[in-house]
């Protein structure tokens, strides 16, 4: 176990570096950059373009070096503890990303839970009351879950409990708390702001797993170590969680490294309808005005969140299936 585990950690770090060139060079991709947005919306504005004030834009971001000594400048930077400069916000890269990731996890936790709390029960009832009626609503459900976009349930969620309660749910404290100091009251008012967000983040994912789940343990029912149980007199509920579900659970566990960032990065437009705190309008800003260092810093870390939880599924994997640590 513990040199399948730094056998895990060695692969961590050149994937890291890899992914932060790749990273560099997605958001260098776009022609122009910052300075040439910021041109271009002056004069859309009718502003006059200051060629001096762009020319010192460009000598302060590194912009007129070749994209090489550019990365290393990043890439130094980040190992240092600095993230640079965003040129939208005109502030700390770094102070940024902290006022809004805390909240952009609280939220992709919240459906984390959300998603494997009502995913695995229902796969494994749809699997078990195969070509039931429960299974035909439950696959019907799950089908829906999945064309249905976040930002349209979002929509929808919305008109429902303005409906039904007469107020708008958005963002994520009510006028009175907004300002307020932390109380019990504003704590409760968080969490009645936090389900309808965490909800709607989480169905795409539920639904996913659904279908995930449902399939392998079919697979596992249909196998001869199924029927030889049954065979033994094994009762059905014993048997089904004593084996197939067992072995069935691996590719949900290993389903874990890619839900997290696919969270986060799926509430961009989800948190623009709600009007939500996240990382997910910042990075569309980010993107949309090339400020390459904003950008660039957020996809790191999504990349960085998608190493470390592939690394913690690897691992569970390891503790939960002899197999994978004896590279059986």
């Amino acid at each position: 176990m513990q040199s399948y585990i730094i056998r895990r950690l060695l692969y961590f770090i050149p994937t890291l570096i890899l992914i932060s060139v790749i990273s560099f060079a997605i958001i260098q991709a776009p022609p122009g950059d910052f300075v040439t947005t910021l041109a271009v919306q002056m004069e859309a504005r009718g502003d006059q373009v200051d060629e001096d004030l762009i020319n010192a834009l460009r000598a302060r971001y590194g912009l007129g070096k070749p994209l090489w000594q550019q990365y290393l400048i990043w890439i130094g930077n980040i190992l240092q503890g600095d993230l640079g400069v965003s040129m939208a916000y005109n502030q700390p890269v770094s102070r940024i990303i902290m006022d809004r990731l805390p909240w952009s996890l609280l939220f992709s936790f919240s459906a984390f839970i959300i998603v494997y709390s009502i995913g695995f029960p229902i796969g494994f009832l749809s699997a078990v009351r195969q070509y039931s009626i429960l299974d035909y609503v439950l696959t019907f459900t799950g089908f829906i879950g999945l064309a249905t976009p976040n930002f349209l349930l979002a929509l929808v969620l919305l008109w429902v409990y303005f409906e039904a309660t007469g107020q708008a749910l958005v963002g994520i404290f009510s006028v009175e708390y907004a300002v307020a100091s932390w109380s019990f009251g504003k704590f409760f008012d968080l969490l009645n702001h936090l389900w309808i967000p965490a909800l709607i983040i989480g169905t795409a994912g539920t639904a996913g797993l659904i279908r995930i789940v449902r399939a392998n343990l079919l697979d596992e029912l249909k196998k001869l170590y199924v029927t030889t149980a049954r065979a033994k007199g094994v009762s059905e509920i014993r048997l089904i969680l004593k084996y197939p579900v067992r072995l069935a659970i691996n590719p949900v566990i290993s389903n874990i490294g890619y839900v997290l960032p696919a969270l986060i990065s799926g509430e961009v437009i989800t948190s623009i309808v709600i009007g939500l705190p996240t990382i997910g309008p910042v990075l569309l800003r980010a993107l949309q005005t090339e400020d390459m260092f904003l950008a660039g810093s957020i996809v790191l870390i999504l990349s960085v969140l998608t190493l470390v939880g592939t690394l913690v599924s690897d691992l569970l994997l390891a503790v939960i299936d002899p197999r994978i640590r004896h590279g059986v």
